[in-house]
């Protein structure tokens, strides 16, 4: 422990010294990145082989965190409405972790991704800063997640390598060139033992992410689809290393999760702890071949999985959400003294107002939202176009708490909330058969009855069209109505339209849409475009405008995910 605590502060230290000198690149180097063909060895188990005892195991995950380390509004929907609480923080966190671990000495906390990416102060510094309060936490293991890349491969390994704790990823390989597979960047299981019971855990991320997002992020990485070497894997953790329980760290997605759990490869996995869409699973989801739970993002929940064991044998489990009431959870000292002394270089820019509005923005529905609208107003007027498009992340918590005035504010860093890439605004001309090919191909990515075709994100939104859609109607027959200004779309006609540009398309690609025409970037970035609609137009009032309307399905969807029992709440 002594060692663990003399690493902890020398890495702080690091990293403060780093922010002193206004966070040179590569400031930390306290690991050096894995290597093709040098996996990073297992840490041992720290209390070593025990006879069989009785008493209870504690599995704690966290996931989709974003960079969110302060308290914030959190949206739920309690009795057919939205309510508002603050959550969460990397403190608050802490705290929870100390009581958990003071209550049971056999605890295991991991986190299964997206922890370096969403925030202002994690764009600021690529991820460094986010880097010590994880340590300070004590995680155990994790797994990346599909925004781990979005500093590219090198960064990657090095936030990664950074940590204290083991990574596990069974399906990220190193490109040995011309597309070919070398080795794993991560080892892809790690085992736990405690009261003579032998706990294996298996990692996967997303393998959708150079399609996903902006295609530079992950070059020089190979992804495969888990069941590739899942069956492999699962049998050298139950025969082999002799686990007596199973678990899949994954960042697939609630849809893939569910998908992976009724697949013959999973036979032997015990549970999916999931991530990526941040959904709320408080009663895990039974499959063919195993349970599947997701603990919602932001650090807003942190999902505890208690085994019983008697005599070195499992005899029981519970599951559920641990909700981070802000004011239940006193913030832990030592942490929040990190959090400031991380982000004080920065706070007056990210605590800069920028805007206000009138209503709370938020962007949990799957159909629209006041943020993503609030975007596409602003990207509307700077355009000019006769259609603008924005992405359908469901990241970025919500903003509910106004001011003295009543209004809400919008700060420099809720900014980088909502928009952590700040990306260049690109303009082209699309047909109308381009489009109505381009909505089809989108709701398949949301709503396809193949859960192994859903993508992760929601819709995607847009303003200049009004679209009617059946969600779940047939592949490529969704559509049913689309209009343009006051014109039916018409499928001959071409089209200007603006969206942002992603990192790697080429010219030729638009928002996933390719073969546009006349595609060039303009000299402006989303940043601007909402800095200067806001100061032109605060205070804005972004409520949903019904531009998108499912004909079988509510507006207030607040999931992808059909055919299980399962309720976002």
């Amino acid at each position: 422990m002594a060692h663990k605590s003399n690493r902890r502060r020398f890495l702080r230290n690091t990293v403060l010294a780093g922010l002193g000198a206004g966070l040179a690149p590569y400031a930390l180097h306290s690991r050096t990145p894995e290597a093709p063909g040098q996996l990073t060895p297992q840490r041992p188990n720290p209390a070593g082989p025990q006879a069989p005892g009785s008493g209870t195991l504690t599995l704690l995950q966290t996931t989709d965190v974003h960079c969110q380390i302060h308290p914030h509004d959190e949206l739920f929907w309690e009795n057919g409405q939205m309510a508002f609480r603050q959550t969460a923080g990397y403190a608050q966190i802490a705290t929870l972790f100390d009581q958990v671990r003071a209550g049971n000495p056999n605890t295991f906390i991991v986190d299964t991704g997206d922890m370096f990416q969403g925030s202002a102060l994690s764009v600021k510094t690529t991820g460094k800063a986010i880097l010590p309060i994880l340590d300070e936490l004590g995680y155990d293991l994790y797994l990346p997640g599909n925004w781990e890349v979005v500093y590219y491969k090198k960064n990657m390994q090095t936030l990664l390598g950074g940590l204290e704790a083991p990574k596990i990823c069974a399906n990220m390989y190193h490109d040995a060139g011309a597309g070919q597979k070398g080795e794993l960047i991560f080892p892809p299981y790690f085992t736990w033992s405690r009261l003579g019971v032998k706990i294996g855990f298996l990692g996967y991320t997303d393998p959708l992410v150079p399609l996903r997002q902006s295609p530079n992020y992950s070059k020089g990485i190979i992804y495969t689809k888990p069941e590739e070497n899942l069956a492999y894997y699962a049998d050298v953790l139950r025969n082999q290393e002799q686990c007596d329980f199973v678990i899949i760290l994954a960042h697939l997605g609630l849809s893939q999760q569910i998908h992976l759990a009724n697949l013959p490869e999973c036979a032997g996995i015990d549970y999916i702890f999931g991530g990526d869409t941040h959904e709320r699973v408080r009663t895990p989801i039974q499959c063919q071949y195993a349970k599947v739970v997701e603990p919602g993002a932001f650090g807003s929940f942190v999902g505890r999985l208690d085994l019983e064991v008697q005599d070195g044998k499992i005899t029981g489990e519970r599951y559920g959400l641990m909700e981070v009431d802000a004011r239940q959870y006193a913030p832990k000292p030592t942490v929040e003294r990190l959090v400031e002394q991380m982000e004080d270089p920065y706070a007056a820019d990210i605590n800069r107002v920028i805007g206000y509005s009138k209503v709370p923005l938020y962007r949990y529905f799957v159909v629209e939202n006041t943020i993503d609208t609030l975007i596409l107003d602003a990207l509307y007027w700077k355009a000019g176009t006769e259609i603008v498009l924005s992405n359908g992340f469901r990241f970025c918590p919500p903003r509910s708490t106004p001011g003295p005035d009543g209004l809400i504010p919008i700060t420099e860093g809720y900014m980088f909330d909502m928009l952590p890439v700040d990306a260049t605004v690109r303009t082209a001309r699309v047909t109308g058969a381009q489009i109505q090919a381009w909505l089809e191909k989108e709701l398949n990515n949301v709503f396809s009855k193949d859960a192994s075709r859903r993508f992760g994100g929601w819709m995607v939104k847009f303003k200049g069209m009004e679209v009617t859609f059946n969600a779940f109607g047939e592949n490529g027959r969704r559509v049913q109505s689309v209009r343009v200004g006051k014109a039916p779309l018409d499928t001959g006609r071409v089209y200007t339209v603006a969206a942002c540009e992603r990192d790697g398309d080429p010219p030729d690609m638009l928002c996933r849409i390719p073969n546009v025409q006349d595609g060039q970037n303009t000299p402006y970035t989303l940043h601007q475009v909402m800095r200067e609609y806001l100061a032109l137009h605060s205070p804005v009032s972004p409520a949903p405008r019904g531009y998108a309307r499912a004909l079988d399905a509510p507006q207030t969807l607040l999931t992808q995910v059909s055919g299980v029992d399962y309720t976002f709440r």
